[in-house]
Parts: structure tokens; C-alpha cells; sequence
């Protein structure tokens, strides 16, 4: 259960996604130039497993935003597992929740791809 995540933190940890061509790259951004709202991510994990929190935030904001929440629901998840209980995370059955993180990762989407600043900073590519 934890092998293939724990394994994927060590993969991140040693080797840079920038440096190293067998990550997988964006197919939306290969496809059409466009950054999606994950675009970043795998840079933004080393970044983050290296302390490098100000680096992770510039390349994926909405990434380092979401993982508390991510991170948390697993914790509540092995919870469950050692414990042999069915807590659940409420706000992922809270359809504002839902629908509002939905429309934040669509205007992130949006925002990030506009050639104006201040939004090219949102570009993964435009970090410190």
C-alpha cells in the first residue's frame, strides 16, 4: 500500500524532473503550448522534498495549496486502515467544496496561460 507512493518520493527525491526525460511529460501542454493546472507538479514534489518551499509554490500554487487537504485525507485514510474505522473527510462530501475547487482550478487553468502581467508568473517556467 505504501510501497509504489514511497517508492515515487524516493524517485522525486533523487532525480530532478528538469534533468531526467523519463518523467512523464504534460500531453495537454505538449499537445496545444498550454499549461494545465498540474503542469509543474513533479518539479514542485523535488522542489518540496528538497525544502525548497518557495521554489514548489512558484512552480504549482495551486499544487502547494492542495496537499494539506491531500495530505490529510490519506492520514485519515490509514487511520481508517489501523484502526479498522470509516471516519471520512467531510469537506470532499461538501458540494461548495467540490464546486468551488473545481472553479478555482479552471480560473488557475485560465489565469496561468494569459501572457499579462501579473499572471506570467503563474507560468511554471517564470519562477524565482
Amino acid at each position: 500500500m505504501v510501497v509504489i507512493p514511497g517508492g515515487l518520493l524516493v524517485l522525486y527525491f533523487l532525480f530532478n524532473p528538469s534533468d531526467h526525460s523519463f518523467f512523464v511529460a504534460c500531453p495537454i501542454h505538449a499537445a496545444t503550448g498550454y499549461y494545465c493546472p498540474g503542469c509543474g507538479s513533479q518539479r514542485a514534489i523535488h522542489q518540496l522534498l528538497h525544502g525548497n518551499i518557495g521554489t514548489a509554490f512558484w512552480l504549482n500554487p495551486l499544487l502547494m495549496i492542495t496537499l494539506p487537504v491531500i495530505i490529510y485525507a490519506l492520514g485519515q485514510k490509514a487511520y481508517n486502515f489501523v484502526f479498522d474505522t470509516q471516519y471520512r473527510v467531510g469537506i470532499f462530501y461538501n458540494k461548495l467544496f467540490i464546486y468551488g475547487y473545481f472553479g478555482l482550478a479552471i480560473l488557475y487553468w485560465i489565469l496561468r496561460n494569459l501572457s499579462y502581467y501579473p499572471f506570467t508568473l503563474l507560468s511554471p517556467t517564470n519562477g524565482p
